[in-house]
């Protein structure tokens, strides 16, 4: 394999799509409220693409070195794993990423502001310093968050919050109380992907001791607490679009969900790891369709 096609691996393009579905929705709620920069949302869709890449970077480096990315793995095979990139060649990666992750920022940050709202400037700006510590700490390192149970919290917190709440905050310079139910949505179903993730590789992560929270709770308890997941963040995006509605394109969202409830069926009648598989790439789509979706329902109220 070509070193291109070894760093595109180290990658993991098909990741990315569930990063940019917190960005899609946030800059529809930003719609909803009456404004919208089309170069804020290509800013911020670059820079969430870095500090993907930088995760994913990140991710293959310390399950490589902690021997958590083994050959008992389900999943498919990492670059440090299967020797398609060395350790200081991912080590440098990692640092060229954060280089360019941090120039992205400045960009949106100064074509956001335009030098005003210095506070909350200032405020983004540790946001994003926090992105890329949360990005690289999620398994590197002896005080590695995603080995003691933290990242389905950090996942909730970046992938949700930040994501959606943060990037509709560069547009409009405010946070209505009730555009915290789709960021909710969107965290919860991160988190549900992160916790198939954990489902899928919960033997091989015990004994390397990685303590997910699926590890912690136990296999049946992991498949119910991802329905309580899918649920939920049901729960919260029907509640905001009742709350919001003035037309019937609001509900075309949803549509997204029919793939969704499908594939929590799946998994609850699934108790073999390795059948979860399949199902991650589905539920990661799912959720990038509904954020397409919902970006297009609200675009008519600009």
């Amino acid at each position: 394999m070509s070193k291109i096609k070894a760093w595109i691996n180290a990658a993991r393009l098909r990741t990315l799509p569930l990063s940019i579905s917190g960005i899609l929705v946030g800059t529809g709620l930003a719609m909803l409220y009456g404004e919208s920069d089309f170069l804020v949302f290509v800013l911020a869709t670059l820079t969430t693409v870095g500090f993907q890449i930088t995760s994913n970077f990140a991710n293959d480096y310390g399950d490589g070195i902690k021997g958590t990315d083994n050959d008992e793995r389900i999943g498919p095979k990492r670059a440090l794993q299967s020797g398609l990139l060395t350790r200081n060649a991912l080590r440098n990666g990692i640092i060229t990423s954060v280089i360019i992750n941090s120039v992205l920022v400045i960009l949106l940050l100064y074509f956001s502001f335009e030098g005003e709202h210095l506070i909350s400037m200032l405020f983004f700006l540790v946001l994003g310093i926090l992105s890329i510590w949360a990005a690289i700490k999620y398994t590197v390192g002896k005080s590695a968050y995603g080995y003691n149970g933290f990242g389905d919290l950090f996942v909730f917190l970046f992938f949700g919050l930040v994501g959606v709440l943060g990037s509709m905050f560069l547009h409009i310079k405010t946070v209505p109380i009730l555009s915290t139910l789709p960021a909710i949505t969107m965290g919860l179903l991160s988190v549900g992907v992160l916790n198939l993730n954990n489902l899928r590789d919960h033997v091989s992560d015990k004994r390397a001791g990685k303590n997910t929270v699926v590890v912690k709770i136990g296999f049946q308890m992991g498949k119910n607490y991802h329905l309580c997941l899918l649920g939920g963040s049901f729960l919260g995006l029907l509640i905001f679009i009742l709350c919001t509605y003035s037309t019937w394109l609001q509900f075309i969202c949803l549509i997204a969900y029919l793939p969704i409830f499908i594939h929590a069926l799946k998994v609850n009648a699934f108790n073999e790891p390795h059948k979860l598989d399949p199902e991650l790439k589905k539920l990661a789509l799912s959720t990038f369709l509904l954020a397409i979706l919902f970006y297009f329902g609200y675009n008519n109220f600009l």
